[in-house]
């Protein structure tokens, strides 16, 4: 009998196999599967409770389920179908019920407490202990400790979220894509670069739009092709009509997220009170590096009062700048001018244009780089695989020693360490299509690491974006700020794949949410580094170096208007936790008006206002907990991967040591220990401040 692909536990995955129709029978079969385990260690039938046959065994009873829904939501985010959607969508009221009844589950939790109490385990050390005190930890937070009526009204707010949080990612991919506008006139394509018309023509020539003689150029919201608009395009009404369209997204009939947001906050609030947690935020931070929302907001308050005078020095000059160059006298911007303008005055300053690096940043060279950044600083061997992307469901197989992938454009590759381990493999897919969600990210779709007898399992991960794509089948050139994306995802990559943790959920990635960032943002920095752009930012064309003129150029504007930058982050941050440290001042009445006001003293001022992110922000609330209440974390690790790439800078970016030291202390370790604690480890004293204000050019 064949095995559903789904559940197949193979590290090479039959991607063409995973067909929309195998999903249910998969998942069902899963679910019961792991409802059979989780039964089998509270039953009484059990017999005397021990750490293995109660704590290890909950930790293997929804493996299999969660390998195969993580392929389902994996698919639906790159390959999204009508039939994918369908399927996950019915499968994820019982998925959401299942993982909310478990830390709910009455006998279970007993069972837990008692084993917990055992001369034995108490006696646990290492990463056991942290097992048992996490896993008591995560139950008590999930409620256990409540009434049955409370626990059962948690498991219904947890399913209700859960489909509350999928339909408002729905709407942003679907109003994302629902928008487009066909430019057939050239003149309105004026200070456009050569790339983003190159490739605004080969989209409308894909969707049967223009002709040799006629041609048309198709702009979408997608970020590759509309930032190029707001950033360059000297029309201003093509600009106004793209910022309408992109603020438009999610806020907008039949694609309106407003009263899901309310909802979703309303709930959140409800499962904080039950909880006894004054609110959402205190309730998601009590066992991250912040411990409470108010300490989190006196953070990015922090923040935004050191930054504060910059910001209204920059906006300032900016309005002048516009003000002199129309000979007009100085006043608020339009709200699509910022960016226009911006440019302008950047290149005034500074003789920059950004665009001018794509020439050295040819998409095969930054991978090729990143690889030998791995190589150099954490001793790792990158090979890619042959892979292949075969029709689903076809039957057909793929060559010997290929590996089958989703879509044509994934790469696929191996990684080993210092040692020749195979310590894990990953896939890249890096461009936009319309099946696939916006935005940058990396996940996992299998953990191995150390095993009982001695040996180490391969893990298995990927790494997403929306970078610009080829053009005429060259490779994609992309801008510094996409090289930067790359590095950061890759960051969070190895924090997966080197994870030495034989604890699968402490493993990798599965830590504090203010800590997360670390490894991923520190990456950034080898992308302004001398030595480490030779490595990888070369000519297209001759192979050629950045020459020092340009990248004295780019040095000096990389703090260009650092402080709009750092308030941007601090709008967002501060918005997400007023809407879930206050959450009843935002219930009635209009949102959008509402948040604006909260958050109007970061933003700067434009005639239209700007409108803030709520409607479309994915990071909060595409997911029942996801970032919410946790958005201030890009910060938080900013402060500490800044401080942490001191080190680097003070011993070598390529010290091997060091880069060891960092693999050890932070990238392997997961959440075996607090990550104040790996920290400390690394640089031997607590973070500081000073290092990212002197990296953002705001220290005093």
């Amino acid at each position: 009998m064949s095995v559903n692909p789904f559940l197949d536990p193979a590290l090479a995955i039959r991607w063409s196999a995973l067909t929309a129709d195998q999903i249910v029978p998969a998942i069902t079969t899963a679910l019961e599967r792991a409802t059979q385990a989780i039964d089998r260690i509270s039953a009484p039938a059990a017999g005397a409770p021990s750490y293995a046959n109660t704590f290890l065994a909950l930790e293997s009873a929804a493996e299999e389920l969660g390998v195969a829904w993580g392929k389902v939501t994996h698919l639906q985010s790159v390959a999204d179908s009508p039939a994918i959607r369908e399927a996950h969508n019915q499968m994820l009221p019982q998925i959401s019920a299942f993982y909310a009844k478990i830390p709910l589950n009455a006998a279970l939790w007993q069972r837990l407490k008692a084993c917990a109490a055992l001369p034995e385990v108490q006696a646990l050390q290492g990463i056991h202990r942290r097992f048992v005190q996490e896993t008591l930890a995560d139950f008590r937070q999930a409620g256990a400790d409540l009434p049955e009526e409370r626990r059962q009204r948690l498991e219904v707010i947890q399913g209700e979220l859960a489909q509350l949080t999928q339909k408002y990612s729905e709407n942003v991919l679907d109003a994302t894509n629902a928008w487009k506008v066909v430019v057939t006139d050239p003149a309105r394509l004026a200070g456009i670069p050569a790339h983003a018309l190159q490739l605004a023509r080969q989209r409308a020539e894909a969707k049967g739009q223009g002709t040799a003689e006629k041609p048309a150029w198709c702009f979408t919201l997608h970020q590759p092709s509309q930032e190029p608009v707001m950033t360059y395009a000297e029309d201003e009404s093509l600009r106004q009509e793209c910022w309408a369209a992109f603020v438009a997204v999610g806020a907008e009939a039949p694609h309106d997220n407003s009263d899901l947001v309310k909802r979703i906050l309303a709930l959140r609030a409800e499962k904080a009170g039950i909880l006894q947690q004054p609110h959402f935020a205190d309730l998601v931070l009590q066992r991250r590096m912040a411990r409470t929302g108010e300490r989190a907001l006196a953070f990015i308050t922090d923040l935004q009062h050191r930054a504060t005078p910059a910001f209204a020095r920059e906006w300032r000059e900016l309005e002048a700048f516009k003000a002199a160059r129309v000979q007009q006298p100085p006043g608020p911007l339009k709200a699509w001018e910022v960016g226009f303008w911006a440019e302008k005055l950047r290149r005034s300053q500074y003789d920059f244009d950004e665009e001018v690096l794509r020439a050295y940043l040819p998409m095969d060279r930054v991978i090729a780089g990143l690889f030998e950044v791995a190589k150099r600083v954490f001793g790792l061997e990158i090979t890619e695989r042959t892979a292949v992307c075969l029709a689903g469901g076809s039957g057909t197989s793929a060559p010997d020693g290929a590996i089958e992938t989703w879509h044509p454009e994934v790469r696929f590759y191996e990684v080993r360490d210092a040692r020749r381990r195979h310590v894990g493999s990953f896939y890249a897919d890096w461009h936009p299509r319309e099946s696939k969600r916006g935005g940058a990210w990396m996940g996992y779709l299998v953990t191995g690491g150390p095993r009982p007898d001695g040996t180490r399992a391969p893990h298995l991960g990927y790494i997403c974006g929306n970078l610009t794509p080829p053009v005429d089948g060259k490779p994609a050139r992309l801008t510094h700020r996409e090289v930067e994306t790359i590095f950061h995802e890759f960051g969070h990559l190895l924090h997966h794949l080197l994870g030495e943790v034989e604890i699968k959920s402490l493993n990798g990635v599965n830590v504090a949410w203010d800590f997360v960032e670390l490894p991923s943002q520190i990456l950034e920095n080898w992308t302004w580094e001398r030595e480490g752009l030779d490595l990888f930012a070369r000519h297209h064309e001759t192979g050629a170096v950045i020459p020092e003129e340009i990248f004295q150029k780019m040095t000096a504007a990389r703090n260009f208007r650092s402080a709009c930058a750092m308030l941007r982050q601090v709008q967002f941050a501060k918005m997400d936790l007023l809407l879930h440290t206050r959450t009843a001042d935002f219930l009635a009445g209009d949102l959008e008006t509402k948040i604006r006001a909260a958050v109007e003293d970061c933003m700067i001022p434009t005639v239209p206002p700007g409108r803030s992110l709520v409607k479309r922000f994915g990071h909060l609330f595409s997911d029942p907990v996801g970032y919410a209440a946790g958005y201030y974390s890009y910060k938080w690790a900013e402060v500490l991967d800044a401080d942490a790439f001191s080190r680097f800078k003070r011993e070598g970016i390529f010290n091997a040591r060091t880069g060891a030291d960092f693999v050890t202390h932070i990238l392997s370790r997961g959440n075996s220990e607090e990550p104040a604690e790996l920290f400390r480890r690394f640089m031997g004293r607590d973070p500081d401040l000073q290092a990212l204000l002197v990296r953002a050019g705001l220290a005093a």
